[in-house]
């Protein structure tokens, strides 16, 4: 499949357009051209940008120039580099991931629902005629699972709406519980045959996250090497197994938009984390995109890697 040889080894430009300060100075500074040369210099083949609502609809559903311009600016230097580039809505009016947000009413609200489409329908009117290159992430980690049946049918809805501008763009879509692997099989079989399931995997969470004080899923103060997390090549088998199979029943392919290990782990650990995912990604063909370049406590650029990044890239 074309999408498999073009969006193989990504990075995640989080922070830029998406869990920020929404200023425009983080607009016009946080991600600039140096790191986009930086990144294909690294080997990356594409970044995937999350964006929110908010930097592209007023509270109306009007547009906003600030975040189309950024998104631009954006596709400009990934043409330039030889990028693709993952459009990911991150948050959108009524509905946000992360714990902290207070955007709510996404699943029960034809209003909101609208807005969503009518965005979507806007960044295909602008981005899909290019589908060898700009890929399409319908929303970031649909959280509890009473939302799936709704969830199934926005989807389609919004890919019909889509496709009316954008016909050969793909378009991933990811199930419940934070895009979780074991949850892919509760999605729909695929619209059309541009549809890639999408997961994201922070597996074990304990590892990945440990010292995160954003969930209380987490101790922030307890730590974990590498060894007692039973990490394996088995372990991510196991996890991806049912995606794995789903995909292949529905005649399409996996791709992991985030996966990463929080910089309070040692760098070390992290390096025998990746080389084990990265291994399961391969045998199974499995396209995905780290999180992230700099920041958010997961950056590639950060000085927790100053040692050993060269090595790390080479297993992402």
């Amino acid at each position: 499949m074309l999408f498999q040889q073009s969006f193989h080894k990504g990075i995640n430009l989080g922070g830029w357009m998406s869990q920020c300060d929404y200023t425009q100075h983080t607009l016009d500074t946080w991600i600039t051209e140096p790191d986009f040369a930086q990144i294909a210099a690294w080997g990356f083949d594409h970044v995937r940008i999350p964006v929110d609502y908010n930097i592209f609809q007023a509270a109306d559903g009007s547009f906003l120039d600030a975040g189309f311009d950024c998104l631009q600016y954006a596709a400009v230097l990934c043409k330039k580099y030889h990028l693709n580039l993952i459009l990911d809505l991150h948050k959108t009016a009524g509905f946000s991931f992360d714990e902290g947000e207070t955007e709510e009413g996404f699943f029960d609200s034809e209003s909101y629902q609208e807005q969503f489409y009518q965005l979507w329908e806007e960044f295909a009117r602008r981005y899909g005629n290019d589908p060898e290159h700009i890929a399409f992430e319908l929303l970031n980690e649909v959280t509890d699972q009473s939302y799936i049946e709704t969830w199934n049918r926005i989807a389609d809805t919004c890919i019909d709406r889509i496709r009316k501008f954008a016909p050969e763009t793909y378009i991933l879509v990811g199930s419940f519980n934070n895009n979780g692997a074991k949850e892919v099989p509760c999605l729909d079989p695929p619209h059309d045959d541009k549809i890639i399931y999408n997961f994201h995997c922070y597996e074990p969470l304990l590892f990945t996250h440990q010292g995160a004080t954003w969930t209380v899923r987490i101790d922030p103060a307890a730590r974990m090497r590498f060894e007692e997390s039973e990490t394996s090549e088995a372990y991510f088998e196991t996890l991806f197994a049912a995606a794995i199979q789903k995909a292949k029943e529905n005649n399409t392919v996996l791709y992991c938009g985030e996966y990463g290990m929080i910089d309070v782990a040692r760098a070390d650990d992290s390096l025998k984390w990746f080389k084990v995912i990265n291994k399961v990604f391969e045998k199974y063909g499995i396209g995905r995109s780290v999180w992230t370049y700099k920041g958010l406590d997961f950056g590639l650029t950060d000085a927790k890697y100053d040692g050993c990044r060269d090595e790390i890239i080479k297993y992402l």
